[in-house]
């Protein structure tokens, strides 16, 4: 996978409709897994860790509107567009309450779909333009080594940086702890694994000291960057 292709989950029951989603969200340039259900999803929400869910509603065993919830809950802030074949407002009302990005209704045009996940994956992905990153006011040149939030410099050291630059790269994507020690200490570390959280808390103290809060802790998981609603793409 090239390291600007996003990766898109599709969570339908059906197997004809899962493959033919796949295979049209795939020709178009995405890496794509599937899962049948929401016990697969959830597992490949940490595994595979896509920028867009594409749910079905009506699953087995739960629907796409309580999987949802579920998620969001849990501080998951994966966007999600819907799949049904319920066009009732009432439904689109329920889905966007559920925490919902997009809504579309069953059958439906393959370039529209196209289209939907693309304005979800664009507004999401992080703002990357001669090496620099973005969330909300706080942005990160990489090849200057240069951190600003609303305009302030703020200085970090090396792995301060690094831990910084890995979340800025993966926006409300939760990142597992194992998965961040290896990235920013190396494959190879063998210390106490707790220096993540210090390490986490003096990155907050240096660019979290304003609203709105970007970096959140997910209990029993990780740490997850999130780019408020607020903010314009």
């Amino acid at each position: 996978m090239s390291a600007d292709q996003r990766r898109i989950l599709v969570v339908e029951d059906d197997t004809g409709i899962r493959t033919l989603l796949g295979a049209t969200v795939r020709m178009a340039g995405y890496d794509v897994r599937a899962a049948a259900d929401a016990g697969q999803a959830r597992a490949a929400l940490t595994e595979f860790r896509p920028d867009l869910l594409v749910l079905d509603v009506m699953l087995p065993g739960t629907d796409g509107f309580a999987f949802t919830r579920q998620l969001r809950a849990d501080g998951i802030t994966t966007p999600v567009l819907f799949l049904t074949a319920h066009a009732r407002i009432e439904d689109r009302v329920t889905g966007l309450r559920a925490g919902g990005d997009d809504y579309l209704v069953k059958p439906f045009n393959v370039e529209e779909l196209l289209l939907r996940i693309r304005a979800i994956v664009d507004r999401v992905r992080p703002v990357v333009a001669e090496g620099l990153l973005r969330c909300a006011d706080l942005t990160v040149d990489v090849t200057a080594h240069e951190v600003r939030r609303a305009g302030r410099y703020i200085p970090l050291g090396p792995t301060e940086f690094r831990l910084l630059c890995l979340l800025m790269r993966h926006p409300d994507q939760v990142l597992g702890r194992a998965e961040i020690i290896d990235e920013v200490w190396g494959d190879g570390f063998d210390g106490d694994p707790r220096v993540l959280e210090t390490y986490v808390r003096y990155l907050r103290r240096k660019v979290d000291t304003a609203d709105p809060r970007l970096i959140h802790t997910i209990r029993s998981v990780g740490y997850c960057l999130r780019q408020p609603r607020s903010f314009p793409a």
